[in-house]
């Protein structure tokens, strides 16, 4: 048995048989990969920045294809209603309300800092500026679970429309929130730009590579079939020969 199993021809199929299904294997794994990379966000068309004023409007919400979306806005920063952020990345966000000069005003994350008395916080460029970065929406705030502790004076969890509204009462809130990427004039101490991903758009799953990656995975299956058909008929035939090659009994 040992002999056939390990005889030149059986070697060869032994080969042949591991080589198929590592390659089926493979290819299998391929192919669900591609799948699983087709259900994955990818990247949008990025367009060029518009007016703020153009895609966060006063009482209403903002609309999917404006989330992320480079804006720019001018006005000026009412420095004494700055918030920060608490628990973000661990340090702060500074949210100042900049106001466009039309009676209404949007929320800025100007930035991160380390620290509430980190230098950045009180350097509130004075005057007009001109301010680019992308456009969220406004953060639920039943997403965030609410701390024990009291969050000291100036401070919030969330940038919620809701909630900047009974913050900052008067103010013409227009929804959502621009985290800045630049500001003109820039400020005396900057604080770390806030990073935001450019928009992207859901993805979607080509089921065709699925099909595929079980086609390979059942060729692997049939080539272990095939490998122990043709090893059983080996050795069938080498068992056959030495049966027929056995002398008669003699009576």
């Amino acid at each position: 048995m040992l002999r056939i199993l390990f005889s030149p021809r059986a070697l060869v199929l032994h080969l042949l048989a591991v080589g198929a299904l590592i390659a089926c294997a493979l290819l299998g794994r391929w192919q669900l990969g591609v799948f699983e990379d087709s259900g994955k966000p990818r990247a949008a068309r990025d367009p060029a920045p518009v007016a703020v004023q153009t895609l966060a409007r006063q009482g209403s919400h903002l609309t999917s294809d404006a989330v992320s979306r480079r804006v720019t806005a001018q006005g000026t920063f009412e420095r004494s209603r700055q918030l920060l952020v608490a628990e973000r990345d661990g340090g702060l966000w500074l949210l100042a309300p900049l106001d466009l000069g039309d009676g209404t005003v949007i929320p800025v994350v100007r930035g991160w800092v380390p620290r509430a008395d980190d230098p950045a916080v009180a350097a509130v460029p004075e005057g007009t500026v001109t301010v680019t970065g992308r456009l969220q929406p406004s953060e639920p705030t039943d997403s965030v679970p609410r701390r024990a502790r009291a969050l000291p004076a100036g401070q919030v969890l969330t940038v919620s429309s809701p909630e900047l509204i009974n913050l900052w009462p008067g103010a013409g809130l227009r929804d959502g929130f621009v985290v800045a990427t630049a500001q003109s004039p820039a400020p005396a101490v900057a604080a770390k730009p806030v990073s935001v991903p450019p928009p992207t758009e859901p993805g979607g799953l080509t089921w065709r590579n699925l099909a595929y990656a079980a086609q390979w995975w059942i060729f692997g299956l049939f080539a272990v079939f095939m490998w122990w058909h043709f090893l059983r008929d080996m050795v069938r035939s080498r068992s056959g020969d030495r049966d027929s090659g056995a002398e008669p009994a003699t009576a």
